[in-house]
């Protein structure tokens, strides 16, 4: 996909002014080096992953950006107590509670993943009237005809399904189009038995961390997954779907509301330890200790130029 922009070179030019480049997954990173060995050959790529162009090295390293881990918890249990938290819980009347937070955009998968909702209803008759699906998109780029568009066939489709499944004292699917403070969204993911995290493509999404580490240790929620975002290569106990099967992701839904407590803590405790050990704070560390002795390289270099 970069090789296909017109200014490709350019931009890998433009990059390698850089001391160091850190990407998402090794995925990314592999790619990056596919480019460039792709316009210039093997030789400017080296086998410690660095790049060399015109006299110039940089190097290259997979820095998975993560969550404070102890801030969300400790937000998401605080958060219980409000009263927007409170409405929502109310508002359940005991069903288990189906999320997804995501901007309003293409990448994020939302028409597929409503229609796969719609599926998981058809298929899983005895699961209507029986859980509630709430989809937080936020709107984004209302200048832009193809968010327009987008926002529209989102409300066609909630109020297809809604029009098949409603009864007197159940909506299918409540889909709104607004912002909620950061940590009222961490208390709605510790309300939740699922979040569904399924973008087309997705460099990182780090909702899908932030549900992780707001989740209850003692009675986890599950997180359905897309195998296209980059934290598929980490939490791989999330239920992980290709974005564009909507059977798949209706199958995961029901997986994940049926899943047994043993599986899920199980699950939540792997999923944890892996958020811990890329957390903020580390992927901060790691990025500042790789980068350091680049620069005393590089002063080095300098100084013994001038000699």
């Amino acid at each position: 996909m970069l090789r296909a922009l017109p200014v490709c070179p350019e931009l890998i030019r433009s990059l390698l002014a850089f001391d160091l480049l850190g990407f998402q997954t090794e995925g990314d990173q592999l790619n990056f080096l596919a480019s460039a060995t792709a316009l210039w050959g093997e030789a400017v790529v080296g086998s410690d992953n660095s790049v060399s162009m015109a006299g110039r090295r940089t190097m290259t390293g997979v820095f998975p950006i993560g969550v404070d881990v102890e801030e969300i918890a400790v937000s998401a249990d605080e958060a219980m107590h409000s009263k927007s938290v409170e409405r929502m819980r109310v508002g359940l009347l005991d069903r288990p509670l189906m999320i997804g937070v995501d901007r309003l955009d293409y990448s994020k998968g939302l028409l597929e993943r409503f229609a796969a909702y719609r599926e998981f209803l058809e298929t899983h008759q005895d699961q209507q009237n029986r859980v509630v699906y709430v989809q937080i998109a936020p709107l984004s780029r209302t200048d832009v005809r193809a968010y327009v568009k987008l926002r529209a066939a989102l409300e066609q489709s909630a109020g297809r399904t809604n029009g098949l499944y409603a009864d007197t004292d159940w909506t299918p699917i409540r889909y709104l189009n607004r912002n909620f403070p950061r940590n009222i969204l961490m208390g709605f993911f510790r309300l939740a038995q699922v979040c569904l995290v399924t973008p087309v493509r997705d460099g990182m999404n780090l909702v899908a961390k932030e549900f992780v580490a707001a989740q209850d240790p003692d009675d986890p929620g599950v997180l359905v997954l897309s195998s296209m975002a980059g934290a598929a290569a980490e939490l791989k106990d999330a239920l992980l779907v290709n974005p564009y099967d909507s059977s798949a992701i209706a199958r995961a839904m029901q997986q994940a509301l049926t899943m047994p407590l043993a599986e899920r803590r199980a699950r939540h405790q792997r999923s944890m330890e892996v958020l811990r050990t890329n957390d903020i704070h580390h992927w901060h560390t790691r990025f500042l200790e790789t980068l350091q002795p680049i620069e005393l390289q590089d002063a080095a270099s300098r100084l013994a130029a001038g000699a």
